[in-house]
């Protein structure tokens, strides 16, 4: 069985390198099995030198093959290893690749800004859902400011500063405390880099603004502002208060002090006045710190890569709708019920999607199951009994625009086999026209369309989601319906008998109640 997967996300910062192993029995359901942080600075002599010395190369290769080892302890099938500004910068970046590959056989990609950039927001848009529309997320690391701008969801506007903690400590010759004058440079510099890049800031006095990163994540604990949700947040009044007696004390005193390591000890002081600067600059009052960054976010990609496969090309993409607008159009034609032909294809889709590891059908097949299911009603037009028989006849003999050869078979058996009428059988002539391998597909992707339909069986749109997770040899589909909707659950189980024998997991259905989250 492939479900679950294991997976590995590693994050090589300029400050430390940081671990995490996954499993993944769903896509919403990510459990984090390990995570490690190794204090290898890869920003030391980075950004002043544009070097890494051979000290630091052969840390990072210490720490990798200890990762290394629990990777395979785990029995990781999929991982990604990124390395960000540190790397970026430096002229030698090839050397500690090489070096990682030879001892540890990990592919370390150094990766962009703007790629890191789209791994922190994405992870911050997974932690805080849909409950928190942040208008700004901004990622202090030890060698850049990423400042990301969004109205109304999307992302506006981009900003990547080089202002990472590490850099300025560096250039600065800061090895404890902080004086007023050395602090009062650092401010200049930091707001000096801000008005260039944006000489007209937008005012987000009350907008939500959201922090990512170590520093933010130690600094939340001297400055606690009120939880959203359960989220902790920053208050930017208190963290300036708080910075005075930050910037009076040595390392070993803040160690001391404020219990953290000593490499953050180190910086915490410069990123308080980084993060105040930004505050400041931007009206902002408080800050959300939801714990997430480069490492959340490259999870996410793999589980995405997973459940959902690989990108489909453009030229694909556009044959793809082009066949769904036909059938769209086709459909119409036979007066068919759009808003219920549609939830039954968002259904089967995420179906299919989560459950993607254990049958490892590709996009072909996917979208096979979409038009199967936009089309699996139009026999009604006929006549309303045996119109499961009826729409495979027009399937076949109904000229819908682009559909053709095997694919136009295989859509007309899932419109034949959809509502349990009809099982797959060699005495049908769509189903007999496929070879063997695209026939057990049609068994797979059936099983998949009958609990979907079973789902819209009152025609209502009144189920939001179903989740999937694996157990052993069940499968559970906790699904999401509006308050006050009656689930059919014995039917279900009922629709599910082709599932349960394609796929060899035992099918449970279960309502997930108001209050209750799945993880």
């Amino acid at each position: 069985m492939a479900a679950p997967v294991q997976l590995t996300a590693i994050d090589a910062g300029s400050n430390a390198i940081r671990l995490a192993i996954a499993r993944a029995t769903s896509p919403q359901h990510i459990q984090i099995l390990e995570s490690e942080r190794a204090p290898v600075r890869l920003g030391h002599n980075a950004f002043t030198r544009r070097l890494l010395d051979e000290k630091t190369i052969s840390r990072a290769a210490r720490a990798f093959r200890h990762f290394r080892d629990r990777m395979d302890h785990y029995h990781v099938t999929s991982y990604r290893a990124v390395a960000t500004a540190a790397a970026r910068e430096v002229r030698n970046y090839r050397r500690l690749m090489e070096r990682i590959q030879r001892k540890t056989g990990i592919e370390l990609e150094v990766i962009s800004s703007e790629e890191e950039a789209r791994l922190v927001c994405s992870a911050v848009h997974w932690a805080l859902g849909d409950r928190v529309q942040p208008r700004l997320i901004f990622d202090l690391g030890g060698g850049s400011l990423e400042l990301n701008f969004y109205e109304r969801g999307a992302l506006r506007h981009r900003i990547a500063l080089p202002l990472g903690t590490i850099r300025l400590m560096e250039t600065y010759s800061i090895d404890g405390a902080i004086d007023e004058d050395t602090a009062r440079r650092l401010r200049h510099h930091v707001l000096s880099l801000l008005r260039s890049a944006m000489p007209s800031p937008p005012n987000l006095s009350r907008a939500i603004g959201v922090a990512c990163g170590g520093n933010a994540e130690a600094l939340v604990r001297l400055a606690p502002g009120p939880l959203v949700g359960r989220t902790p947040t920053i208050n930017v009044r208190l963290l300036q208060d708080q910075t005075w007696r930050l910037m009076s004390l040595d390392v070993p005193g803040r160690v001391r002090a404020f219990r953290v390591r000593k490499d953050r000890a180190e910086v915490m002081g410069i990123a308080a006045i980084i993060i105040i600067s930004v505050a400041k600059w931007l009206g902002l009052r408080s800050m959300l710190v939801p714990g997430v960054g480069v490492r959340e976010g490259l999870l996410l990609d793999l589980v995405a890569e997973q459940y959902y496969g690989g990108a489909s090309s453009a030229e694909e993409k556009g044959r793809a709708e082009e066949l769904l607008a036909g059938a769209r159009w086709f459909a119409r034609r036979l007066d068919y019920n759009s808003q219920h032909a549609e939830q039954v294809s968002r259904l089967a889709l995420s179906l299919f999607d989560q459950l993607r590891p254990i049958h490892e059908m590709g996009p072909d097949a996917r979208l096979a199951l979409e038009l199967g299911a936009v089309l699996h009603d139009v026999g009604h037009f006929v006549h309303n009994k045996s119109h499961h028989r009826h729409g495979e006849y027009l399937i076949r003999n109904g000229q819908v625009p682009g559909l053709r050869g095997w694919r136009r078979d295989m859509v007309a058996a899932l419109v034949r086999y959809h509502n349990c009428k009809s099982e797959p059988q060699l005495e049908h002539a769509s189903y007999a026209a496929l070879d063997g391998a695209r026939r057990r597909q049609v068994r797979l992707l059936t099983s998949l369309l009958r609990i979907a339909e079973k789902l819209e069986s009152e025609h209502a749109q009144q189920i939001s989601a179903v989740d999937i997770q694996i157990a052993g040899r069940r499968a559970i589909f906790q699904i999401r319906a509006a308050e006050g909707v009656r689930l059919d659950l014995a039917g279900l189980a009922r629709k599910a008998d082709l599932f349960e024998k394609e796929f060899h997991l035992r099918a449970e259905f279960r309502r997930v109640q108001r209050k209750q989250k799945v993880a």
